[in-house]
C-alpha cells in the first residue's frame, strides 16, 4: 500500500471536486484541512463510530458482575457461616460493592478509550512536518487521500487535474 497524498488546494471549490473525484475513483479520503468550515465536506466525512460508550458499559457491567460473583462465592461456596439465621446468599446486602466498583472500572475504561480513540498521546503528526500545512490555517485548503493501490501515480494526475498546487506523499 502507498503512503497517503497531500494536496494543497487555493478554493474550497477545488478541494471538494477533488474529494468527489478521488472517491469516484475508489480512493478513500482521510481528511480535510480547511480555514473554515466547508459545507460541502460535512456530508462527505462522516463521523467514525465512537467506542468509548460500549466500551464503558462492558467494563462496568463485567466489573460489577465478577464482583457480585466473588462476594457470592466468598459467602455462599468459600466460607458459609450462618449468624442469626440469616440466609447465606443476601443479594440487597451484595449490591452496593458490585456497583461501586463498575461505576470506578468503567470510568477508568473511559480514560482509557478516549485516549485510544484521540490517538493520545501521539506528541508528533506527520503533517506538521510539511510546511504547507502552517497555511491550512489561513488561507490554504488541504485534502489528505489514501491511495486504493500500491501505485499512486494515477491519484496524484487525478488531484493535479483537479487544481492542486502541490501534490506531496505522507510518510509516518
Amino acid at each position: 500500500m502507498s503512503a497517503p497524498l497531500l494536496a494543497e488546494f487555493d478554493t474550497p471549490e477545488a478541494l471538494v471536486r477533488a474529494m468527489r473525484i478521488a472517491n469516484a475513483d475508489g480512493h478513500r479520503a482521510l481528511d480535510a484541512y480547511t480555514p473554515f468550515p466547508v459545507p460541502d465536506l460535512t456530508e462527505a466525512f462522516a463521523p467514525p463510530r465512537n467506542p468509548v460508550r460500549p466500551v464503558m458499559a462492558v467494563a462496568g457491567f463485567g466489573a460489577a458482575a465478577a464482583m457480585y460473583a466473588l462476594q457470592w462465592y466468598s459467602s455462599v461456596v468459600g466460607y458459609p457461616l450462618n449468624s442469626g439465621g440469616r440466609p447465606l446468599h443476601s443479594w440487597p446486602v451484595f449490591l452496593l460493592v458490585p456497583f461501586e466498583f463498575g461505576v470506578l472500572v468503567a470510568a477508568i475504561a473511559g480514560l482509557v478509550a478516549l485516549f485510544w480513540a484521540c490517538g493520545l498521546p501521539r506528541l508528533h503528526h506527520p503533517l506538521f512536518a510539511i510546511p504547507q500545512f502552517e497555511r491550512a490555517s489561513q488561507d490554504r485548503f488541504l485534502l489528505l487521500v489514501a491511495p486504493k493501490d500500491a501505485d499512486a501515480t494515477a491519484l496524484r494526475e487525478s488531484l493535479e487535474r483537479c487544481g492542486a498546487l502541490l501534490v506531496a506523499e505522507m510518510h509516518p
